[in-house]
């Protein structure tokens, strides 16, 4: 076997180094949270699953915050949706059963129906429900997210010192501003509660009296007898009468000259329960007409009172037949006739008197 010589090996694999021992890595340092995280429970929890020190640092404004924001608006819309439909059931049920008292007017109003004590209108009741429940739902969504509003904002890290004493001040501003406003709303939400008149009454008001066309919490629209529309505005109503409420008295007062008061009486009585026998008009006489007697005394002679008692709606159509029945029983009679006789007149002087005695005079 032939040896093998140094000088016979190749130049490049003497070149070659001598492989050596892999080098160690160095150990990774574990990332650690600081020390105010570490004595958070939420913090170490969250560090404990995803091993990530900023976002366990950071979950109060990641995930705390904004998970407080929505609850807060859910619980608003929640809150809201329940009160709303408290009130849409609280309408619906006044429209359709018995008045509860929210919405009971303060001073209980008296039917105009005869055939029944206990009857109401319900078209008129609803339409007060309805608006005061419009307003009762926007007073409630206006509160619940004004309230959610603020909690936000708290939220978010706001002072709520300046913006609250910034609205205070423009509160202020507004109501100085808007005093009208605000008088002749509570005016309307008041009338509305006492239920003082509504659509289809025929009301006095003072500067207008007509039928009531539309009633809203600013404004009041009534149409007088000539057919013009009036415009008022609640808080500048001082007084209301209302013709349509309840019961109505027809007062008429008849002359009757120097005739018999006993004759006129008797005949008069009998004028009266002819209208109170009227098959057209016992639907709206609550209490038959009465012939109260003599209530004045004037120049021209006496003057005698008849009274009826009639349901609200029908006391014009009672009051236009009784007046007719009464002049027709006087005339017939011939009261009538005695009573323009015993009228004197002024006449002017004539030229004869004025040229012949010098005196003139009435006759």
């Amino acid at each position: 076997m032939t040896g093998i010589s140094i000088s016979d090996i190749s130049p490049t694999v003497l070149a070659q180094p001598t492989p050596s021992a892999p080098a160690t890595p160095a150990p990774e340092e574990t990332p650690e949270p600081s020390a105010t995280c570490a004595g958070d429970l939420l913090c170490n929890q969250l560090f404990e699953w995803t091993g990530l020190p900023w976002f366990a640092e950071g979950s109060y404004y990641i995930l705390v915050k904004p998970l407080r924001i929505v609850l807060i608006v859910l619980a608003a819309i929640i809150i809201r949706y329940l009160l709303h439909r408290g009130i849409n059931q609280l309408v619906r049920r006044t429209s359709t059963t018995a008045v509860p008292t929210i919405l009971r007017p303060l001073r209980e109003r008296v039917p105009t129906a005869t055939s029944d004590a206990t009857a109401v209108f319900p078209e008129r009741r609803r339409q007060r429900a309805e608006a005061i429940g419009s307003v009762l739902r926007s007073t409630v969504t206006a509160v619940v997210f004004s309230i959610a509003t603020l909690l936000v904002l708290s939220e978010l890290s706001f002072n709520l010192a300046p913006l609250l004493a910034s609205a205070g001040i423009v509160g202020v501003a507004l109501g100085f501003g808007a005093q009208s406003l605000v008088k002749d709303l509570i005016a309307g939400l008041f009338m509305l509660l006492e239920d003082q008149y509504g659509v289809g009454d025929t009301v006095d008001l003072g500067d207008a009296t007509g039928v009531v066309e539309a009633v809203g919490l600013r404004i009041t629209t009534i149409r007088d007898g000539r057919g013009v529309l009036w415009y008022i505005r609640n808080g500048e109503i001082i007084r209301v009468g209302n013709k349509s409420q309840g019961w109505a008295m027809v007062i008429v007062d008849m002359p009757i000259g120097f005739a018999g008061t006993e004759k006129a009486t008797a005949v008069m009585r009998a004028a009266a329960a002819a209208v109170a026998a009227d098959p057209e008009l016992v639907d709206h006489i609550v209490e038959p007409p009465e012939v109260l007697g003599v209530e004045t005394v004037t120049v021209d002679g006496a003057v005698i009172r008849t009274i009826a008692k009639t349901t609200a709606e029908g006391q014009f159509a009672v009051g236009r037949e009784l007046r007719r029945r009464l002049a027709e029983t006087l005339e017939n009679s011939g009261i009538t006739a005695r009573l323009a006789a015993s009228r004197m007149y002024a006449t002017p002087a004539t030229a004869a008197d004025e040229g012949g005695t010098g005196q003139g005079g009435a006759t």
